[in-house]
């Protein structure tokens, strides 16, 4: 060997750490890469995701390494209660009227979100009794946690306040300043302290007699259906405990869309 020469086994040395970096760089494994040994990513190093929440409770996410999990937040209730304002009021000259049982001032307007028939969380809005509105509330909510769905809930002015036109739309709607079918008192809903949920689904039922009759159909409560309610179910339950009847426990007719602080 010469003087400063290199030995073979060093040569043999040095070639091999040059093919293991070679390996390295080819896996992605190199310093600097961010991943440790293996080529295994880091859970906290693992591509964000973005997340939009809206009121149709649409999630979007960006790609992710096979194998990511995502856990979109559940939507949350919203719900409110105000004084029958100026605008409101504009809106009620169908269902509200000098004369009726309550004033404008013993009303209030509930905002509340509610599950839709299609999957999606909607806005619906009830006119109900000041005495009365924050149970309401709480109704509302207990059923949005239930995930139990109403076709739509408006102001029954959107129908002029006609009871059939309503309950044909399957509206669920409760302040209406008119009397009971066929007699001169007053109704519990014209006192704002009643409210008729998926009329469709839960049709009122005197013998032959079925209304709306779009809703014969769920005359037999044998059936079960999304958006019916059963004596003893969770919707009763969550009406019970705010005090309310259900008109489905009636003795003769049976009003299945019907509750009231009353009973009646």
């Amino acid at each position: 060997m010469r003087p400063g020469g290199t030995a073979p086994a060093d040569l043999r040395r040095g070639a091999t750490r040059l093919a293991v970096a070679v390996a390295l760089l080819a896996a992605g494994c190199t310093a600097g890469a961010g991943a440790p040994a293996g080529g295994r990513q880091l859970a906290s190093q693992a591509a964000p995701t973005t997340t939009a929440a809206v009121a149709t409770t649409v999630v979007a996410t960006a790609k992710a390494p096979p194998g990511t999990q995502f856990v979109a937040a559940a939507p949350r209730f919203r719900g409110s209660v105000a004084a029958i304002d100026r605008s409101t009021r504009s809106r009620m000259r169908w269902s509200w009227r000098p004369g009726c049982p309550v004033g404008l001032a013993d009303l209030r307007l509930l905002r509340v979100d509610h599950w839709g028939f299609d999957r999606r969380v909607h806005r619906g809005e009830l006119v109900v009794h000041r005495d009365q509105a924050r149970l309401l509330l709480g109704v509302m909510q207990r059923l949005f946690r239930l995930g139990y769905p109403i076709r739509r809930m408006r102001l029954v002015d959107d129908y002029r306040a006609d009871d059939d036109r309503s309950m044909a739309a399957n509206n669920t709607s409760a302040f209406n300043c008119r009397p009971v079918a066929g007699t001169s008192r007053w109704s519990e809903h014209a006192y704002g302290r009643a409210i008729d949920v998926n009329p469709v689904q839960n049709p009122y039922v005197a013998g032959r007699h079925v209304s709306p009759p779009a809703g014969r159909r769920y005359a037999d409560r044998a059936r079960r259906a999304p958006g019916m309610i059963h004596a003893g179910d969770a919707v009763v339950r969550a009406f019970a405990a705010a005090g309310w009847g259900w008109g489905g426990a009636w003795r003769t007719a049976r009003d299945y869309q019907h509750f009231s602080a009353s009973g009646r």
